[in-house]
């Protein structure tokens, strides 16, 4: 890993620990939480902008030359060829609500693919975090996608939003359960990607991501193991799109699963 990368890894575990605690502040007072709704099953609250803004400005100060996009305020177009990918807290409808599923996700993107990938759980105090070529880690024990035998043999991870038709996940679960598989959905895309890199589900399913959501949980699978729909990171960037990831031994079968129900 360059010494840049490895700076910026560095950066990122801290910051998105400080963003953790901060979040987990906001969760243990949900009371006193200002919620909005931005759509259909899609909320937002100030936990979710001021965390964003404290992630935004530690990396403003430490790598001014950087790109940034957020899922809460305007993009920051860079100069260096480096570009940060946040979301504050992945899972609002479950904190809102007082679920503790839901996490802080930092990607950095630099020449179209994701390098570095941390997403903190801070009501469990997991730090989930990989860098291209060097691994995939869950605090300091090194994680490994599950050695399942089949769709029978574990629980998937299904996402699904009001951007895509919901018939399509309806479709994909009732296939998922006729090959004898279990569905699991948790409401936090990010911390069921984290999921499947380290072991606890065999795989993960989405007719469509933003790239705040996946970029980061995509490489910690790709880091421990796993297997990931090849995609460009840039365009992620502009459009989001269909994720796909799994243990080797079921992502062919997945792939055209997924090919005939939600086509990429």
């Amino acid at each position: 890993m360059t010494s840049e990368l490895d700076n910026r890894l560095k950066s990122a575990k801290i910051i998105a620990k400080g963003a953790g605690d901060m979040a987990l502040n906001f969760f243990q007072d949900i009371g006193k939480l200002v919620i909005e709704s931005k759509g259909v099953q899609d909320m937002v609250s100030n936990a979710d902008r001021d965390v964003e803004t404290f992630v935004r400005s530690e990396l403003a100060k430490q790598y001014p030359d950087d790109g940034i996009v957020g899922e809460e305020h305007d993009n920051v177009v860079g100069t260096s060829g480096y570009c940060w990918v946040i979301d504050p807290i992945d899972g609002t409808a479950n904190f809102v609500n007082g679920i503790p599923a839901w996490c802080v996700i930092i990607a950095c993107v630099h020449e179209d693919e994701t390098k570095i990938g941390v997403i903190y759980a801070p009501w469990s105090d997991e730090l989930f975090w990989a860098a291209k070529r060097a691994g995939a880690f869950v605090n300091d024990k090194a994680l490994k996608t599950s050695e399942t035998e089949g769709f029978h043999d574990g629980n998937f991870g299904v996402g699904m939003n009001s951007r895509t038709d919901t018939r399509l996940v309806v479709d994909f679960i009732k296939v998922l359960a006729e090959k004898g598989g279990l569905f699991y959905r948790n409401a936090s895309g990010g911390l069921s990607l984290a999921y499947v890199a380290a072991g606890r589900l065999i795989g993960y399913a989405e007719p469509h991501m933003n790239a705040w959501d996946c970029l980061a949980g995509q490489l910690l699978i790709a880091e421990s193991g796993g297997m990931i729909e090849h995609q460009s990171a840039d365009d992620m960037l502009k459009t989001g799109g269909r994720v796909l990831a799994s243990a080797p031994v079921i992502f062919d079968a997945l792939v055209a699963m997924s090919d005939e129900i939600f086509p990429a």
